[in-house]
């Protein structure tokens, strides 16, 4: 069985082939992913382990789970929209 913290590859869907860390388990075969996959929940079918478990919590955030994993945690820079430029009036001559 699948635990809290087990490194897994998903073989299916749209992040196939990327690493994730199982954070959360939940019922009827189904367990909640996070990683370089994006965080869902996902049906056990479609995980291969690979043998490695980490040390995260149960819910653990991304950072926390991309540090475990040894991947760079990326950091999410926002930039304040510019001011619109101003109309100007055009006199005619």
């Amino acid at each position: 069985m699948l635990t809290i913290g087990t490194v897994c590859v998903k073989i299916a869907g749209r992040d196939a082939g990327k690493q994730c860390v199982i954070v959360e388990e939940a019922k009827n075969g189904f367990v909640l992913i996070e990683g370089a996959a994006r965080r869902r929940m996902c049906n056990v079918k479609h995980l291969e382990p690979l043998g490695r478990i980490v040390d995260v919590k149960n819910g653990a955030s991304h950072d926390d789970v991309m540090k475990s994993l040894g991947f760079e945690v990326k950091k999410l820079v926002i930039k304040k929209p510019s001011e619109k430029p101003k109309k100007t009036v055009k006199k005619k001559a």
